[in-house]
């Protein structure tokens, strides 16, 4: 591990209002460890930053000693990019601030932040923007890749709704970026990940949702997948943007509202949230009930930020990870034939196939409007592999890359950024389709050297 010298540190310390910690410091390996633990990196200093200054001073003090810069900010990315090793990691948890302008709906909020931060920041007015679906998943990294979840449909992409950013650019200068300011670092912020700056505050726009909404589950037996799979692609193309339907397949949890005999047992659950009157979503989710014979259902309406949370016990962090992932413009035939097969086959209890549906707003934008361009799926399917044991490695992995590889001859273009692994740099340019040359050239003007290279990196040449 590099060592630093004790006189560099001292200064940066003279600079640095938050707290360093260094290999052998008390809390050193809490602090480094993050949601994927397959990810097991060490860093040679930890920057835990309060105010966009300790950013600032984070990465001169990077540039000056030409050490790796990794970035953190709820440390949840599946690739682990917030750590790296031998280098200085910028930690930015710390720095959690949600402040609501509820008459204007803007929300601005910190890269520290969680989406439970912000939701319930903003909830307490009765406003939200289109997140993710775990609650700990971080704000900043979410947004940067793109964004989104069950108000999606409705309201678009989170960066759809981000406004305008402050940002720490590679050389140490704080800049603003938005629609008017700096816009083609703005364009290349929404969804060009952490390529060119570190945000240390986004401004988002807010809508009205809940505070309550009619959400939850209904599980069909496995039996039933093909069935289930086929009405569901149906139903989802022609559903209003209010609703949104997901699939998962994977055994059972012990959830209580299913017999005891089907837990552990391969299932079929819709997952559903209405972001609009429940009476009227109660009607719009009746054939939902139709698809076959439920093994049961929880539905009914609670608070958003209740169903927000409603799968953080599936995702905590410690467990191994590891993703695969595809855009589909449509569910075909062939497609569910896949999955229904490889469902079949799971490698562990924790293992999973779920299909995020988007499309609504999510299709509206142009495809060159910003650096997030896949405007064409209307499903993100992830394969995700998740166990314990590091000896679960080998099949667990080798499943997930047989699913996507047999699957990959009915998906649509592009990809999700944010469900790559670290192993998938060949997919980057894939992923971003007709965006990329353009990103490659604001990276050029604002990253020159490629300092912010912790990341699915676009690369200045």
């Amino acid at each position: 591990m590099k060592q630093l010298q004790r006189e560099n540190l001292s200064e940066f310390k003279a600079h640095f209002r938050g707290d360093l910690v260094l290999p052998g410091d008390a809390g050193y390996d809490d602090v480094r460890a993050i949601w994927n633990a397959t990810v097991n990196r060490k860093p040679a200093l930890i920057a835990r930053c309060t105010r966009p200054e300790d950013v600032v001073q984070a990465v001169k003090f990077g540039r000056q000693h030409n050490l790796l810069v990794s970035i953190r900010g709820g440390g949840h990315n599946i690739a682990g990019n917030a750590v790296c090793d031998d280098g200085i990691m910028i930690d930015l948890s710390p720095m959690k601030s949600v402040r609501v302008d509820a008459k204007a709906r803007r929300a601005t909020v910190e890269p520290g932040c969680t989406l439970a931060d912000f939701d319930a920041a903003a909830q307490a007015h009765g406003l939200a923007t289109p997140l993710g679906i775990n609650s700990t998943t971080g704000v900043a990294g979410l947004t940067l890749g793109g964004g989104f979840g069950w108000l999606s449909r409705k309201y678009g992409m989170t960066v759809d709704n981000l406004l305008s950013a402050d940002v720490v650019t590679a050389d140490g200068t704080r800049v603003r970026a938005s629609e008017t300011e700096n816009a083609d670092l703005f364009w290349g912020l929404r969804g060009g990940g952490g390529n060119f700056g570190i945000v240390t505050d986004f401004e988002f726009q807010l809508h009205p949702v809940g505070p309550n909404v009619l959400s939850g589950l209904i599980v069909y037996p496995f039996a039933q997948a093909k069935s289930v799979l086929t009405q569901f692609a149906k139903f989802t193309q022609t559903m209003p943007d209010e609703l949104n339907v997901w699939m998962v397949t994977r055994k059972a949890p012990p959830l209580p509202f299913l017999s005891a005999d089907v837990h552990g047992k391969e299932i079929v659950a819709l997952a559903l949230c209405y972001a609009g009157d429940p009476k009227a979503g109660e009607k719009l989710i009746e054939p939902l009930r139709k698809f076959g014979t439920p093994l049961g259902e929880h539905v009914g309406v609670q608070p958003y930020t209740a169903w927000q949370q409603g799968f953080d016990p599936l995702l905590t962090p410690g467990a191994r990870n590891y993703w695969k992932s595809h855009n589909f413009s449509q569910l075909s035939d062939g497609a569910i034939d896949t999955i229904v097969k490889y469902a079949g086959n799971l490698p562990g209890p924790q293992c999973e196939i779920f299909i995020g549906t988007i499309g609504g707003k999510t299709t509206a934008a142009r495809p060159d409007a910003m650096a997030y361009s896949s405007r064409d799926a209307k499903y993100v399917m992830n394969v995700h592999g998740r166990w314990d044991s590091a000896a679960e490695d080998a099949k667990g992995t080798a499943w997930a890359r047989e699913f996507f590889a047999k699957s990959q001859p009915f998906a649509s273009a592009g990809a999700y950024i944010n469900f790559l692994t670290q192993e998938e740099a060949d997919r980057i340019a894939f992923a971003y389709g007709g965006t990329y040359k353009r990103l490659v050239e604001v990276k050029k003007k604002w990253d020159p050297t490629n300092l912010f290279r912790m990341n699915q990196n676009i690369k200045p040449a």
